[in-house]
């Protein structure tokens, strides 16, 4: 089961302040805009890796796993 799906508005976490990611992603809102499926659940173990979620932040597109995302911070 998937935490988000389509149509949800979320936050990127992404709180290792090493990742290459972060100084550009971190604490970004944005909407879930579709769900792929891939098989990076079966390298890890963890079936919920199997699903990438493509979040739209009104200037990009990104790719990101579900323990980047967190619900958003309300305004």
């Amino acid at each position: 089961m998937n935490r988000f799906t389509e149509g949800d508005r979320v936050r990127i976490d992404i709180p290792d302040e090493t990742d290459p990611d972060h100084d550009r992603l971190h604490n970004r809102h944005g909407e879930v805009v579709a769900l792929i499926r891939d098989d990076a659940g079966a390298e890890t173990g963890d079936p919920r890796d199997s699903t990438l979620y493509r979040v739209d932040l009104g200037n990009e597109e990104v790719d990101v796993r579900w323990r980047d995302l967190r619900p958003p911070v309300e305004q």
